[in-house]
């Protein structure tokens, strides 16, 4: 039996659509584009349950019918699931290597990069994007990055990520071509980290 979705009470997305869909899609390519430069994102939308207004415009624009999205715990909520349902048509998927797009709210618990899906050989951009909110792009230990869009190298210290993190994200780079992308999202910006970038901790 097909489960009908609870309409009542879900937060409107964006107010201009069409219009703040493009802008904040031209941030994030920014984003990727300038690596490690905090885009701040000029939508107004609401939070919803523990994604912030930077998370939910990246889902209303990169989620669709076409993206399997997985949820960690702390975001496989009521209110998440309907509202990007809603608006994105997103199918959910229990299988995280299934994955094409994944929301970690909850990041000191989040799982090893190894587990989402890292591509193939001949669709390497069918890895997952994992989206991960954060508590701060500043408060974290300091680490270098470098690579395709930094012109020396710059410090990092996106705060709240397992201490494993940075020695699974180089192990993530020198897959390239495969591997996952990962944006941080933090209250109103994000800052995106491509599977091109090496690292130094």
């Amino acid at each position: 039996m097909t489960e009908v979705m609870d309409t009542a009470g879900i937060e409107p997305g964006f107010a201009n659509p069409v219009f703040d869909c493009q802008d904040t899609f031209r941030r994030i390519l920014d984003a990727y584009a300038y690596v490690g430069r905090i885009q701040h994102l000029s939508s107004e939308v609401s939070a919803i349950g523990p994604l912030g207004p930077a998370a939910i415009s990246i889902c209303l624009t990169l989620a669709d019918f076409d993206t399997p999205t997985w949820l960690d715990p702390a975001s496989d909520q009521k209110s998440v699931r309907n509202f990007l349902g809603f608006h994105c048509g997103v199918p959910f998927t229990r299988g995280i290597e299934q994955s094409t797009f994944a929301v970690v709210t909850n990041p000191a618990m989040m799982p090893r990069l190894t587990h989402f899906s890292l591509g193939t050989e001949l669709e390497p951009q069918r890895s997952t994007t994992v989206l991960i909110e954060v508590p701060s792009f500043t408060g974290g230990p300091a680490v270098r990055w470098s690579g395709p869009g930094i012109q020396h190298d710059i410090a990092m210290a996106i705060d709240g990520l397992p201490a494993w993190f940075w020695e699974e994200w180089q192990g993530n780079h020198e897959l390239y071509p495969l591997g996952i992308d990962v944006l941080f999202a933090c209250d109103r910006a994000v800052v995106a980290l491509p599977r091109s970038i090496s690292v130094e901790f």
